[in-house]
């Protein structure tokens, strides 16, 4: 599960240069990957606060036991108990709130396997900063996914 995680995120996150901010902790080794032995919200919401004490930077949580929405729920909650984190969702059916399931643009988040993603909310942060064009991001981002 993780080879596959880390493959989507080299060959797509990285490859269709979807983050910018990516990059360097990859290259860095400050990407953390680890497999969820969680088969319901209570532990995986412990994992994720295990993950937040020993991230080195940030660390993707991959999981198969939950579906899109479940996933969804267990971010928002993981944010309530994280407030220093984001959790961000990717998924295999992932999709943008009232998009078309089909839109390529959903590529963006849809991963070969359920994953939380934690960020220090503080690197995001000066990260957008950093980044003039940043409001630009999302609409290329659909535009390099559709036109594949």
């Amino acid at each position: 599960m993780i080879d596959a995680c880390r493959r989507w995120v080299e060959d797509v996150v990285l490859g269709l240069d979807l983050c910018p901010f990516a990059h360097a902790p990859m290259a860095n080794g400050a990407v953390r990957f680890v497999t969820s032995r969680a088969d319901n919200a209570e532990e995986l919401l412990a994992e994720l606060i295990h993950e937040a004490e020993v991230s080195p930077s940030t660390t993707l949580v991959c999981t198969d036991a939950f579906d899109f929405e479940e996933l969804l729920d267990l971010a928002a909650l993981g944010e309530a108990l994280l407030p220093d984190w984001q959790v961000v969702v990717f998924h295999p059916d992932f999709r943008f709130a009232d998009s078309d399931p089909e839109d390529p643009a959903n590529g963006v988040n849809r991963s070969p396997h359920g994953m939380l993603h934690l960020l220090r909310r503080r690197d995001v942060a000066a990260a957008v900063a950093a980044t003039p064009d940043i409001a630009e991001l999302p609409a290329r981002n659909a535009e390099t996914l559709r036109s594949r």
